[in-house]
């Protein structure tokens, strides 16, 4: 059985023109991993070299921000690689960590929105408890979930897909995202249950526990004073976007994977890179720009020398 895993091929069927613009993609793929790596890692660094930054709604940031740079790292490379061979394939082993890598740090964002959403709640409506609510221990614990529950959930989603048996190697996409499902032979009832359970856990539950906790801030910040209302704006409004984007992102996939096969080649390619493009790359700008302190640093590290001119 190990050595008919090992020795399974799987061949990445969404490329466009790659024998003739391959060298174009694998510009443009370098470019985005570099920038991707880049803003993430500034934001990372900021964040662990100033201490004012020690707070837990940062340190949830530059949590994603390193999830940012683990779930990139784990396609692009592969991106690359492909888009300069003849044939754009993988192993099957290979294959099942990769969609372990990306749909586990995927849905640990989520719970990691989660995390930042409760410590908002708590920092707004509950400004006196926030010291005694939001300890290190806390931060902690949050952290652990939002990286151990996916972790464990995907750990048992990749064993259950490697005992499938397989009558079809070609996916229509270019890494193995959800549409390695298609792929097996017969789709067991006891995996569509677990699969949904999974998106419950990490990902329906997250969100609406998000937009509870956002709508109970909106109600106070609406009817306190305005410096209240300005703070709640300043720094739930970063968090909303990216998670708008992310949840956009989630759906673009999932609606893409189930209507991939009735769509051109060109679009459903363009559909599959909008989540590795605009997620990763974007979650630092966002934060970069709209949280305060952050973007204060940013520019600190960046126009140093010309304020010293």
């Amino acid at each position: 059985m190990a050595a008919e895993f090992n020795g399974t091929y799987i061949t990445f069927g969404g490329y466009v023109n790659v024998d003739k613009y391959g060298y174009i993609y694998f510009v443009i793929f370098l470019t985005l991993y570099i920038l991707i790596l880049c803003a993430n890692c500034t934001i990372i660094c900021l964040i662990w070299i100033h201490r004012d930054l020690h707070e837990p709604m940062y340190i949830f940031i530059a949590a994603l921000s390193l999830n940012s740079v683990l779930f990139s790292s784990g396609i692009y490379p592969k991106l690359c690689i492909d888009v300069l061979s003849q044939k754009q394939t993988i192993s099957l082993s290979a294959c099942m960590f990769q969609y372990f890598v990306v749909h586990s740090l995927g849905a640990s964002d989520f719970l990691l929105l989660s995390a930042m959403s409760y410590d908002r709640y708590v920092s707004i409506c509950q400004p006196l408890q926030y010291p005694t609510i939001m300890r290190k221990r806390t931060v902690i614990v949050l952290l652990t979930l939002a990286w151990f529950l996916p972790v464990s959930q995907l750990t048992v989603g990749v064993v259950m897909n490697s005992k499938q048996k397989m009558c079809t190697f070609t996916t229509g996409g270019v890494w193995c995202n959800t549409s390695v499902h298609k792929l097996h032979c017969v789709k067991s009832t006891f995996h569509n249950v677990f699969v949904l359970f999974v998106i419950i856990t990490t990902g329906i539950a997250p969100v609406m526990f998000i937009i509870f906790t956002y709508i109970k801030i909106f109600m106070v910040a609406y009817h306190s004073c305005r410096d209240v209302r300005k703070k709640a704006t300043e720094t739930c409004l970063p968090h909303l976007i990216v998670l708008f984007c992310s949840t956009c992102l989630i759906v673009f996939d999932v609606i893409n994977d189930r209507i991939q096969s009735d769509l051109p080649k060109t679009v459903s390619l363009a559909l599959t890179l909008q989540v590795v493009v605009y997620g990763p790359l974007l979650n630092p700008i966002i934060y970069g720009v709209k949280m305060k302190e952050i973007s204060k640093h940013i520019k600190k590290l960046f126009f140093q020398d010309k304020q010293r001119k």
